[in-house]
């Protein structure tokens, strides 16, 4: 979670906080199968508009990584009536801003722009949709582009490769076992004839979400939305799902790695369940009380006191799967792996054996109300979280449950979770190190 640090000092100073107003929406659907979520907002003049198409790198058929990926690249590409690069200008020359994102199960397109160019926005949206221009010249340009990012992310920075690593041994059948960008050698097998199919089979209505919020009227807002999409065809091949499930994993995995990297590095993951899971609120919490700011407990020991790591990290990565909750650490010079690997889990290991203190509690709820409270002021969060209701949980009104669930959080609840799911069996370990005489 992100907190906006001088807001959570006014929260901090003024005690309770009041539960987030609901974020009222209308929900409907057309008849080829997309869904409509609208919410509005006249506070201001702008509106945040966000197709989310309910496809990631989960679903891509192996030997074909990147796909969904490189896909995000190409929907930029120009379409029958847009040219190349011409949604990003419209927006921007209007004094919006437009980008998008591939993770693990969707890709998302958005922009924030004044109020006036919705009906121009949605028909850019759906002629995209539609009438993508899947070129061999397009397909070979924008795959040079990813192939240079993974280069640049992933291969070229020493310590780039480490969750590629943890999820790549901590996977054995879900497709979570690659990461989103995809393998170098994928890449280069990909053929236009995979990427039509791609489009074909995932880039249609009733694959998707559209989410309009802002300062408009819901009904003009359907008709234009009707008009533009209401045509475009149902999707005609059936969409294909991994129905594939990650066994329990029987004993901790360790693997060591030799790279030539500055300082070793630890990285671990355990397996955890889906976002949405009833153990994924304390879960949350849990990473806020070990990772969250400079005052969280692996900062302070591991950072600060016994100043064995230079960077020390704890999250969960909560997504439509199970997936892993991770840790990591970049070692300090002269400290040795063996000792940061100690002490950290030393760090996790407290959570199951002693409750936090009412402090901790206090202090990591207070930083989930901020977010709330901050997200309910921006007609783009208030859209992001409408879309990770409607596709990631499958729940709309889920969007208006979760905050109480965060609350409801007790330390008996963090102690439980942290029982279940932090134990070394299961547990994935990779030990990064320098060839001997390097980083000493």
């Amino acid at each position: 979670m992100r907190v906006a640090a001088s807001l959570l000092g006014v929260l901090l100073l003024q005690g309770p906080v009041s539960r987030p107003k609901p974020v009222e929406y209308s929900e409907n659907k057309l008849a080829n199968g997309l869904t409509v979520v609208t919410h509005e907002d006249h506070s201001t003049p702008v509106i945040n508009l966000q197709l989310w198409y309910h496809v990631g790198s989960k679903d891509e058929k192996p030997g074909r990584t990147g796909f969904a990926h490189l896909f995000e690249h190409l929907m930029f590409k120009g379409s029958a009536h847009i040219k190349p690069e011409e949604h990003d200008k419209i927006i921007m020359n209007a004094g919006g801003v437009s980008n998008a994102y591939t993770q693990d199960d969707v890709t998302v397109y958005w922009g924030t722009f004044p109020a006036n160019y919705l009906e121009k926005d949605l028909s850019m949206e759906a002629d995209r949709l539609a009438t993508l221009k899947v070129s061999e010249e397009n397909f070979k340009s924008e795959r040079e582009v990813v192939k240079e990012e993974r280069l640049t992310r992933i291969e070229n920075p020493p310590y780039g490769d480490l969750l590629e690593l943890l999820y790549n041994n901590a996977f054995e059948v879900h497709p979570y076992k690659h990461i989103t960008i995809g393998s170098m050698a994928d890449l280069n097998a990909a053929t236009i004839t995979d990427v039509r199919e791609f489009y074909q089979t995932f880039y249609v209505p009733n694959n998707a979400v559209l989410i309009v919020a802002g300062d408009f009227k819901n009904e003009q807002a359907l008709g234009w939305i009707k008009k533009y999409f209401g045509d475009i065809p149902k999707g005609q091949k059936p969409i294909a799902r991994s129905n594939a499930r990650e066994p329990p994993q029987p004993k901790e995995r360790r693997i060591a790695h030799s790279k030539m990297v500055p300082l070793p590095a630890y990285v671990a993951g355990y397996h955890i369940p889906a976002d949405g899971h009833p153990d994924s609120y304390p879960l949350v919490i849990a990473s806020t009380i070990l990772s969250e700011g400079r005052s969280s407990r692996i900062y302070q020991s591991l950072v600060y006191d016994k100043q064995l790591a230079l960077q020390a990290d704890a999250s969960g990565n909560f997504t439509e799967d199970p997936n892993l909750f991770f840790s990591m650490l970049i070692m300090n010079r002269g400290a040795s792996i063996e000792e940061g690997e100690k002490a950290l889990n030393s760090e996790i290991m407290r959570l199951t054996t002693e409750p936090v203190s009412d402090k901790e509690l206090e202090k990591a709820k207070n930083k989930i109300r901020s977010e709330y409270a901050f997200g309910r002021e921006s007609v783009q969060q208030k859209a992001q979280a409408l879309g990770h209701a409607a596709v990631i949980h499958g729940d709309t009104a889920s969007v208006n449950k979760e905050y109480d669930l965060f609350m409801k959080v007790t330390k008996e609840d963090i102690m439980r979770v942290a029982k279940t799911y932090f134990r070394p069996d299961n547990r994935t370990v990779i030990l990064v190190t320098p060839p001997r005489g390097n980083g000493e």
